[in-house]
């Protein structure tokens, strides 16, 4: 059996009906730049988010960046996220001119430690950005105490997280402002790179607006020094076609995680664990093995693909050495960075193809003599 570890094209064979017309609408209308269909998605997507404003960009990184500028945030602010988290967190912050600082991960939910963040505030601080790592909304009440007491910025990187809700709150709505992917294998995709900020600030949106738009609002009348970020608007049509299904396949990753957890539990790995008030939306499946490339390259063998998210942690990057940090920093982070191994998830991944990928996982474990217990600083945490 070969199991990808995510399958687009299942998808797109599900809604080809109605995402074939919406794109060639697109074409025969002739709107490709900010046509129509971004201005329905952003209604729609906001409604879905319940907020009053979407702003539709070209990435999740440009969503990030285009964020931390709206706030004016820039040379000598500093943000804090978390350390284990895709570069383009991170990236969002420098390239705006102000300065990352970053915090370990939670040892259960792997998203920031928010028992942490207060030691990491400084007079410099102008805001914190969890990260909704895996599909699972971070603390966001604790996090939010805390901004509102040292008077910061709340910003959700929320590229992981469409339709993730926390204690009946859906990501977005959360914080200040929040950015979104719609990178393709994202559980909300479009067929290219896409993103979107969502706010209940006005002024914020309308700043992102022009940002994304070379600074303009009316043709070459640029009120501000802007970028070229703006959302496709094929790619919109195809985002509004898929977001009416965005719950369904949601709750079928959640179904398949559930299996996950069933069939591995008496293994020797440690598999996802969901927060009490959080919906988990298992963008991604990652469990901690202490074998990882053995496992990796037993499931290879057997047809079956799997990810790395993510060996090198952000303070060990060489992209970011002027930021200071050092192995041992982050501990909890550096530990995991080495174990974990995400596993094929997607709605359409049926129950045979879970029992596949468990058989195949015990198979290798029963070959190689693994014991029964954890190693001792997984079975610690």
């Amino acid at each position: 059996m070969e199991i990808p570890f995510v399958d687009l094209r299942a998808q797109y064979r599900q809604i080809q009906g109605e995402v074939d017309p919406a794109v060639l609408a697109v074409m025969q209308r002739g709107d490709f730049v900010l046509g129509g269909a971004v201005a329905e998605f952003e209604r729609a997507f906001a409604d879905y988010c319940g907020v009053k404003y979407c702003v539709g960009v070209d990435s999740g990184y440009s969503a990030l960046e285009m964020i931390v500028r709206a706030y004016d945030i820039g040379p000598g602010d500093e943000v804090i996220t978390a350390a284990n988290t895709f570069i383009a967190t991170v990236l969002a912050i420098s390239n705006a001119g102000a300065t990352p600082v970053l915090v370990d991960c939670d040892p259960e939910t792997y998203n920031i430690d928010v028992t942490k963040i207060e030691a990491a505030i400084t007079p410099r601080t102008k805001a914190i950005m969890p990260v909704h790592l895996y599909g699972q909304v971070a603390d966001m009440d604790a996090i939010l105490a805390i901004a509102r007491k040292h008077n910061l910025y709340v910003f959700e990187d929320a590229a992981q997280a469409s339709g993730a809700r926390y204690k009946a709150r859906t990501a977005g709505s959360l914080g200040h402002a929040a950015a979104f992917s719609f990178y393709p294998g994202k559980n909300l995709g479009a067929y290219g790179d896409g993103g979107a900020v969502t706010t209940n600030d006005p002024d914020v949106a309308e700043k992102v607006r022009l940002l994304r738009n070379i600074g303009q609002k009316v043709k070459y009348f640029h009120e501000i020094k802007g970028f070229n970020h703006r959302l496709d608007t094929m790619q919109a049509a195809v985002l509004g076609v898929k977001l009416p299904y965005l719950d369904g396949w949601n709750a079928s990753r959640r179904r398949a995680a559930a299996t996950y957890a069933d069939l591995l539990a008496d293994l020797p790995l440690v598999t996802p664990a969901a927060a009490d008030d959080a919906e988990h939306i298992f963008h991604l499946y990652v469990v901690r093995v202490a074998d990882r490339e053995a496992l990796m390259d037993h499931l290879k063998s057997k047809g079956i693909a799997t990810g790395l998210h993510y060996p090198i942690p952000i303070h060990l990057q060489p992209a970011y050495a002027e930021l200071g940090y050092k192995r041992g920093d982050f501990p909890v982070t550096e530990e995991y960075a080495e174990l974990i191994v995400s596993l094929p998830i997607f709605p359409e991944l049926d129950d045979d193809k879970v029992a596949y990928v468990a058989d195949a996982i015990r198979e290798h474990m029963a070959a190689r003599g693994v014991a029964e217990k954890l190693p001792e600083a997984m079975a610690a945490d």
